[in-house]
């Protein structure tokens, strides 16, 4: 995707006769574009609909750590097809934040094609859709309205926070484990005693500030 070219919200397709006979819905949303640290990562998860839809999906912002985690599994076993993706945080600092999200969004919808499940309607939480080569749309609070979309939602944020976890054993004075990337004041005060780790984004403020201060960890 090109650099300054913005993804349009619907693509221009005429989605009505899609919308009409869709049987696979794919459903896509990404976690983490506000934090300072880690990939942004998105998932592509399409409901088999020939079984009854999973009960408990939502936005997976309102929902706990545990319930989240146990959806996940519930999710996975229960999907026709799913698959997670990222940008890394060079990508990110190359293309800027939604541009990457973009990538990761395309990369898990593409992935979700190679395991061979077609959509025939992707729809994804927000109001820019990533280029696909399927019908498309974009949702406005698509994760509160659109199961596939609370589904994705779910597996991002799980995968993410597991990804940054990790990290956390690697930097364990950055919290990464309690605040995910975030510029909470906890992140904000160990950026600004520690410096910025390569994990960091650099095109984000605060730490684009650390390093110009000379605040960079190994």
């Amino acid at each position: 995707m090109a650099r300054g070219k913005l993804p349009s919200p619907q693509m221009g397709l005429d989605l009505a006769p899609v919308a009409a006979s869709v049987q696979f819905l794919c459903g896509v949303d990404e976690a983490g574009r506000g934090p300072l640290a880690g990939p942004v990562y998105a998932a592509a998860v399409v409901f088999d609909p020939s079984r009854p839809m999973l009960r408990g999906l939502a936005d997976s912002k309102i929902l706990t750590a545990r319930k989240r985690e146990e959806l996940y599994d519930k999710i996975c076993e229960r999907a026709l097809g799913w698959h997670i993706s990222f940008a890394t945080v060079e990508e990110i600092d190359t293309l800027n934040i939604l541009h990457a999200s973009m990538l990761a969004m395309q990369r898990a919808v593409q992935g979700l094609a190679e395991k061979g499940v077609t959509p025939d309607l992707v729809q994804v939480d927000g109001n820019r859709c990533p280029q696909v080569p399927f019908p498309v749309e974009a949702i406005v609070k698509g994760d509160s309205l659109v199961k596939a979309i609370s589904a994705a939602s779910i597996l991002a944020k799980v995968a993410r926070d597991r990804e940054l976890l990790t990290l956390h054993e690697v930097y364990p004075q950055y919290g990464f484990d309690a605040h995910s990337g975030y510029p909470t004041p906890q992140h904000l005060a160990a950026l600004a005693q520690f410096g910025a780790t390569p994990h960091h984004r650099r095109s984000f403020a605060p730490v684009r500030e650390a390093i110009a201060r000379g605040l960079v960890a190994f």
